[in-house]
């Protein structure tokens, strides 16, 4: 057996732990001069209105950007991977909407500020564009994960 089954209140640490893995997406989505849908209804100030895209930041930002992502997003796989059972938790938070909301804000900008950007190095375009495919990748797989635990299993047992 996993923690999960040997102590039973890990599910509400989970619970309570989701909005900050939430928070992260909209971390992001702020950083990139982003606004996700519900995420804040109050009117910005005009001179808080956030003029950095991902096309024109710094580069070291993009580069932190594009592995906090990478990192984010293959931790949740891993751990959905290994424990399936979490993803009703997660689906209590909007999960999949989230994620997907997420995806559509972020990674069109984010793959195309990387193109369109000029290096110095083209190794570093290199990495930034397998970190970005396989965050890309890693987001549709727990997608998948959820969809698949949370409609599809229970319809087949």
């Amino acid at each position: 057996g996993n923690i999960f089954t040997q102590q039973p209140s890990y599910f509400s640490d989970l619970d309570e732990t989701l909005p900050t893995v939430l928070q992260v997406f909209n971390n992001i989505l702020h950083k990139c001069g982003l606004q996700c849908e519900g995420a804040s209804a109050e009117p910005q100030k005009l001179e808080e209105k956030v003029s950095v895209t991902p096309g024109n930041m710094p580069l070291q930002e993009l580069k932190d950007i594009v592995l906090y992502l990478c990192d984010t997003c293959t931790t949740l796989w891993a751990f959905l991977d290994v424990f399936p059972l979490a993803c009703q938790t997660f689906q209590k938070h909007e999960f999949c909407y989230r994620l997907a909301s997420f995806y559509e804000l972020a990674i069109p900008e984010l793959e195309s500020a990387i193109k369109k950007r000029h290096y110095e190095d083209n190794s570093v375009f290199a990495d930034l564009w397998r970190r970005i495919s396989h965050s890309r990748k890693k987001m549709i797989e727990v997608f998948h994960t959820l969809i698949n635990q949370v409609c599809l299993q229970p319809i087949l047992e």
